[in-house]
C-alpha cells in the first residue's frame, strides 16, 4: 500500500467518525435548543455553474460539481436550525442573462446577478463555497478568505476556519484577506468566501470526490457558523 493510499483511507476513516458524532449531536437536540437560527437569512453560493467550470483535477473532477453538493449538505445543517437559505444556483448553471453568448461577457454578468441577489434578499451572512488549484500540486488545505472593508467579514472567516482546522487536519491555519475577488468586494452581507480544498492535490482531489467529506466540510462551515452568530448575541 503506497503511502498516499494509506493517508486517503486514514482521512476517510477520520470523516466517516466526525459525521457520526454530527449526527447524533443534530438528534439529540442540543443545537436545536442552544443555536436557533430561526429568523436568520443565509444566501450559500455554490461557485462557477453551466459554462463556468471552474477549476479541473488531472482526473477531471470539476469544480462546479463539488461546490454545489457541499453547499446542499450545508443547507440541510441551517434548515434543520431553522434559517431560511438561499442558494444562489439550485443546479448546474449560471446566473447570466440566457441570450449572453461570449463565456467572459457571461462571467461578469453571472457574478454580478450574485452580488444582486445579495442586496435584494438582505442576508445575515453569504458563504461562498469555491475549490482551489495550483501548479504546485503538493499545496493543499481548505482555508476562508474575507475583504478587509467590513470587519464582520474577517469575523465570520475566522469562526469558519477555527472549525476547519479543528476537524479538517489538512486546512490552513488563518484565513487570508482578499481585496480583489469582486463577490467579496461588493457583497453587502458579512461574506466569507471558503477554498475547500486543491483540485491539483490528487490526495484532496480523491477526499472532495466522496460524499461523506463534502458533508463533514459543511458541517465544519456550519459549526463555524454558529460560533460567528453566538459571538453577536
Amino acid at each position: 500500500m503506497n503511502n498516499n493510499s494509506f493517508l486517503y483511507k486514514k482521512w476517510l476513516i477520520f470523516s466517516i467518525i466526525f459525521m457520526l458524532m454530527s449526527m447524533c449531536l443534530f438528534s439529540s437536540g442540543s443545537y436545536a435548543e442552544t443555536a436557533k437560527l430561526t429568523g436568520k437569512v443565509i444566501i450559500l453560493d455554490p461557485g462557477h455553474g453551466g459554462p463556468d467550470g471552474g477549476a479541473v483535477s488531472k482526473q477531471g473532477l470539476i469544480e462546479k460539481n463539488i461546490t454545489l453538493p457541499i453547499a446542499k449538505y450545508l443547507r440541510s445543517f441551517y434548515q434543520e436550525a431553522g434559517a431560511t437559505v438561499i442558494l444562489t444556483r439550485e443546479k448546474d448553471q449560471d446566473l447570466a442573462n440566457r441570450g449572453t453568448k461570449r463565456l467572459n461577457r457571461r462571467k461578469k454578468e453571472d457574478l454580478a446577478n450574485r452580488i444582486q441577489l445579495i442586496k435584494q434578499v438582505k442576508p445575515q451572512i453569504v458563504i461562498s463555497i469555491h475549490l482551489n488549484a495550483f501548479p504546485r500540486r503538493s499545496a493543499k488545505g481548505a482555508q476562508a478568505f474575507y475583504h478587509p472593508a467590513n470587519p464582520e467579514n474577517k469575523k465570520l472567516s475566522i469562526a469558519i476556519q477555527k472549525e476547519l482546522l479543528r476537524h479538517i487536519k489538512n486546512a490552513r491555519s488563518n484565513p487570508s484577506e482578499k481585496k480583489n475577488v469582486y463577490l467579496l468586494k461588493y457583497s453587502t452581507a458579512p461574506t466569507t468566501l471558503i477554498e475547500v480544498g486543491y483540485l491539483s492535490n490528487r490526495f484532496e482531489s480523491n477526499l472532495l470526490s466522496q460524499p461523506i467529506y463534502q458533508k463533514q466540510l459543511a458541517a465544519c462551515i456550519y459549526y463555524g457558523s454558529l460560533a460567528y452568530f453566538k459571538s453577536k448575541k
